[in-house]
């Protein structure tokens, strides 16, 4: 006789008021389906399987990420696919398999958030002149501020667009200066220019020079102002080719997460939709501190930015002589 299985139980819990126990294993027998009605009684005593019960705990644990709140909020992991909710809760402590956080994702359609397509913002001066291209697509540093990538990016407003700066450490991805605008003059590309050398002054590594700032050809970064605003700030200037999809290819990533995971509607980091300019820097600032701090990056073995520049300065004072 074959052992019950859950569906097999699933089934006969189903129609057993109508037809009875007995009644519904003797149908079952005559098709093939081997099950004594004792087999039966005896899985229903038995209680949840061990397994059915770590499903439900995790379940409860994904539940309370995915499911919106009485108030309508989620959490900001609530953006994260199967791989990095799996990372995320080993984080956490929960040694929760990969197959299983995947699974009960699958089964209640639960889903990390997709990017759309980005929408190019900046045009060109063909008349300005432009600063050579020293990245030359090559996306990559070796330590933090070696190289700088800067962009910006159109958010819809209720009534309007504004605009988002960011200037992006190429490092570990970290972020450390933005600027919100209502509109696309060069003064808010340079105010998020002079905010990230702030943070890193704050920091206690200020810029030491050096640094290169790469961007695209866009009217905003070929002004003469800005180019001064670089060099007070000791940074290089660097830009990409004109018409090249991949001049800017890392600032470009990191707009389109900026995109999908803050400036959508239903984002968890609007607490209400983007009317004003104070409801687009609110958002994005607390978007940015989770990125910088939070967000696990795949290229970082699955940490935040912050933590993956941490552990450079770690290794490099661990690897002086005392």
């Amino acid at each position: 006789m074959r052992p019950a299985t859950p569906l097999i139980c699933a089934f006969i819990d189903v129609h057993k008021e109508r037809f009875g126990v007995a009644p519904i294993c003797r149908a079952l027998a005559a098709h093939g389906i081997q099950i004594a009605p004792r087999t039966y009684w005896a899985q229903l005593s038995a209680g949840p399987s061990r397994r059915a019960l770590w499903d439900a705990a995790i379940t409860e644990i994904l539940a309370g990420i995915y499911e919106r709140g009485p108030d309508g909020w989620r959490p900001p992991e609530s953006l994260y696919g199967s791989v990095k909710m799996w990372a995320y809760l080993q984080r956490q402590g929960i040694p929760a398999a990969k197959c299983t956080v995947e699974r009960i994702m699958r089964a209640n359609q639960w889903r990390g958030a997709t990017r759309a397509r980005t929408i190019r913002t900046t045009v060109t001066d063909p008349a300005a002149s432009r600063a050579p291209d020293l990245v030359r697509r090559q996306f990559t540093a070796a330590r933090p501020d070696q190289l700088w990538v800067a962009d910006f990016t159109y958010v819809p407003l209720a009534c309007g667009f504004g605009y988002t700066a960011f200037v992006i450490d190429a490092f570990a991805g970290l972020i450390p200066g933005w600027e919100c605008s209502l509109s696309k003059r060069a003064a808010f590309v340079e105010s998020a220019i002079r905010q990230a050398a702030g943070f890193r002054a704050r920091q206690g590594r200020p810029l030491a020079g050096g640094t290169i700032h790469h961007s695209d050809a866009g009217s905003q970064y070929t002004a003469v102002h800005f180019t001064e605003t670089l060099q007070l700030a000791g940074l290089q200037p660097s830009i990409g080719t004109v018409g090249d999809a991949y001049d800017n290819a890392l600032a470009e990533t990191t707009i389109g997460l900026y995109k999908t995971e803050c400036a959508r509607d239903g984002s968890p980091f609007q607490a209400r939709p983007l009317t004003t300019l104070a409801d687009l820097e609110g958002a994005t600032s607390a978007w940015v501190h989770w990125y910088n701090t939070a967000r696990l990056m795949h290229r970082l073995g699955r940490r935040p930015p912050a933590e993956a520049e941490a552990g450079y300065y770690a290794d490099r004072q661990a690897a002086q002589p005392t």
